[in-house]
């Protein structure tokens, strides 16, 4: 499935998660202080969210049907594909540049690559 989303329709689906399963009024009602929709173009990203399968809209009462992990899982998988020619060591030496890693976080990371070479 493509989990490709633009900026708004993260930004609906981050408030359908922190609140689901929210009323599509009340999700409205968030939208418009935290985003500055209005009613029109909350309910029109929301039909094209449910239409697109990731989102359900059943008796007025909004549910996601991906969660936030499969989002983060396609656009971190598009990104090294796309910009780093499928290589995660160019994106990770990107991303760090001149950046020091702490023991904790290069632990944690030595945990992952361990926890990768198993599967």
């Amino acid at each position: 499935m493509n989990y490709k989303l633009c900026d708004g329709e993260y930004h609906l689906m981050e408030l359908v998660w922190e609140l689901e399963p929210v009323t599509s009024t009340a999700l409205y009602k968030e939208c418009l202080p935290r985003l500055g929709w209005k009613k029109s173009t909350t309910y029109t990203m929301l039909r094209k969210l449910c239409e697109r399968g990731l989102l359900l809209n059943q008796n007025s009462v909004v549910t996601s049907l991906v969660n936030r992990k499969a989002i983060e899982r396609f656009d971190s998988r598009e990104l090294v594909e796309k910009r780093f020619g499928c290589s995660l060591p160019k994106f990770i030496a990107a991303f760090l540049g001149e950046k020091k890693l702490s023991k904790a976080e290069a632990d944690e990371l030595q945990k992952l690559i361990d926890r990768c070479e198993e599967k």
